[in-house]
């Protein structure tokens, strides 16, 4: 019985999904990506952009700009795709967004952010529900591992599908890029 287990979840597409307003996209989300395919064998990795983070009062560039930036960003890489999904869903919520990539039975998520995210993650739109139908895969970024570890995600779900991945950091945000 094992080893048909173990080829079931070898035929399985293991998709990355990072997700965000990309406001704007830069050399950190592409850093962490790259990381994501290569520690966790990932067929792709998807930056899911948002129109909104419904945690921030509002976004500095239109959709389309920045989508545009973060094809730029990208390049020519086929393992990192761009795609807006909020009008497919008719939703903004990850668990609506997993939900839906998830709809075929073969792809195996997981689900990427950076160690701020974590931080607040508990206040997520159904985010228990979220750690159950995919891995979820922290970045630790300069400033937030202490803050991350001690969250109560980390505490809740620590080794559960949660991973907290550290490596060498790029010390960089979009908060920072918009400010110069």
């Amino acid at each position: 019985m094992v080893k048909s287990e173990s080829k079931l979840v070898s035929k399985k597409n293991k998709i990355g999904i990072l997700g965000g307003s990309f406001d704007p996209a830069h050399k950190g989300h592409l850093t962490i990506s790259k990381e994501a395919i290569k520690r966790f064998d990932l067929l792709n990795v998807i930056w899911a952009i948002t129109k909104k983070n419904p945690f921030k009062k509002k976004t500095h560039s239109s959709l389309n700009t920045r989508i545009k930036h973060c094809k730029k960003i990208i390049g020519y890489s086929k393992l990192i795709k761009v795609k807006f999904y909020e009008d497919i869903i008719n939703s903004n919520k990850t668990f609506d967004l997993i939900n839906h990539i998830s709809k075929n039975k073969k792809n195996k998520i997981y689900f990427i952010m950076g160690a701020d995210n974590l931080i607040k993650f508990h206040k997520w739109h159904k985010w228990k529900l979220i750690s159950q139908k995919c891995n979820i895969v922290v970045f630790d970024r300069h400033g937030y591992k202490k803050r991350s570890l001690n969250s109560t995600t980390y505490k809740k779900l620590n080794n559960k599908n949660l991973k907290f991945i550290e490596f060498n950091k790029v010390n960089i945000s979009s908060s920072q890029l918009r400010k110069i």
